[in-house]
């Protein structure tokens, strides 16, 4: 009940090699990444999957015990590697098996959640890239929006008529022509084609095939970016909804339940707190312990 030994008690915990926890458990499941071992569409082999899981699981814990802003999820100027993970994403200097903290360029086209080949990989299938897997994993982890399954009586891509030698933005094309898989596909594509410099396994490339590759997106609001580049932009330039997304998430962690409409303005609370703090990790922890719903929770029997 005293909120200066409550907080002694966050900070410690959050200092403890124990924490890395918080990055397997919620972030695992927040992010998705934790699919790249229970689900065997998006298994590689075993050095592939532990060395993309451990770049983000490393990633996110650095994140926390250093008490960075959480807006370096999207926008960073450093990754972790180990030689095999950099070679494969076209990195010099980096040796050994070991993960290291490496410095980025914006050369190198490699930093935050986005250009991770953890979440690139759990967001495409297994021989090609799927803007609608990305643009709905976008809206549905990092803005919070939630968008309604495909009609059941609606042909997956695979299985239309469509030339398979077209990129996939025309492929999609053939989607949006159908009234009924135009509303959702014309909100979740144009995001998921920002990232389609990136193929199904995370590599850069600049050609789709025969073409270069188009990579210009946009909101539903008529808002268009470019490249991952101009999402990462929107997405830091309206903290807000990022952060406000996160912070749901990791209070339905704390809580073991849904958000209800009542949890509102706790989290809109927490919000307005952790912006004066630059949105740092440990105040948004800080204040969801504070925050009423939390002190206020029910026990399970």
């Amino acid at each position: 009940d005293d909120d200066e030994v409550l907080l002694g008690q966050v900070q410690r915990m959050l200092q403890s090699p124990k924490r890395i926890a918080l990055s397997e458990n919620f972030a695992g499941q927040w992010l998705g990444f934790r699919e790249l071992w229970h689900n065997k569409a998006f298994y590689r082999n075993e050095a592939w999957n532990r060395g993309v899981y451990d770049e983000l699981l490393f990633f996110f814990d650095e994140l926390v015990k250093s008490d960075r802003s959480v807006l370096e999820l999207i926008q960073s100027d450093h990754t972790y590697l180990n030689e095999r993970l950099a070679r494969h994403y076209g990195i010099e200097g980096v040796h050994g098996n070991h993960f290291r903290k490496v410095a980025l360029t914006p050369q190198m086209h490699r930093g935050g959640l986005l250009r991770q080949g953890s979440i690139l990989s759990v967001t495409s299938y297994a021989t090609r890239t799927s803007p609608v897997l990305r643009g709905h994993w976008i809206l549905d982890n990092l803005l919070g929006v939630a968008t309604p399954p495909p009609p059941p009586d609606v042909p997956a891509l695979e299985e239309s008529v469509v030339d398979a030698s077209l990129p996939v933005r025309e492929r999609l094309m053939e989607h949006r022509a159908n009234p009924a898989c135009a509303s959702c596909h014309d909100v979740m594509d144009p995001i998921g084609f920002s990232l389609e410099h990136y193929d199904a396994v995370g590599r850069w490339r600049e050609r789709e095939g025969a073409r270069s590759v188009d990579a210009s997106g946009g909101f539903p609001d008529g808002s268009t970016f470019t490249g991952v580049e101009g999402l990462e932009k929107v997405l830091v330039d309206r903290p807000e909804l990022f952060v406000g997304t996160m912070v749901s998430k990791l209070l339905t962690f704390a809580l073991g339940r849904g958000i209800e409409p009542s949890d509102a303005p706790a989290i809109r609370k927490i919000l307005l707190k952790a912006e004066k703090d630059d949105f740092r990790f440990h105040s948004v922890i800080q204040f969801i312990t504070q925050s009423q719903p939390f002190q206020y929770r029910k026990t399970r029997p």
